[in-house]
C-alpha cells in the first residue's frame, strides 16, 4: 500500500511539473507573439549591409568555391 502512494506522488508530481512546463512555454510563446522584430531602430542605428548589383559568372563562381572553399 505504501508503495502505491509513493508511486501517486510521483505520478502526481511529474504530472504537475510537465503541465507548468507546458503553460510556460505557451505563455513565452504567446508573449514573442506580439515582439515586433522588424519595425524600425529607434535613435542611430545605421544600416549594416549593402547589396551590389554586380555581375558574376557561374564560372567564376564555381572556380571561387574551388580555391576558397566556399
Amino acid at each position: 500500500m505504501r508503495r502505491i502512494v509513493d508511486v501517486l506522488k510521483v505520478f502526481l508530481l511529474f504530472t504537475g511539473c510537465t503541465i507548468l512546463f507546458y503553460y510556460s512555454i505557451v505563455w513565452m510563446s504567446e508573449e514573442y507573439n506580439y515582439y515586433r522584430r522588424y519595425d524600425e531602430p529607434m535613435g542611430s542605428a545605421v544600416k549594416v549591409s549593402t547589396t551590389e548589383q554586380q555581375e558574376t559568372y557561374w564560372l567564376d563562381r564555381l572556380l571561387f568555391f574551388y580555391q576558397n572553399g566556399e
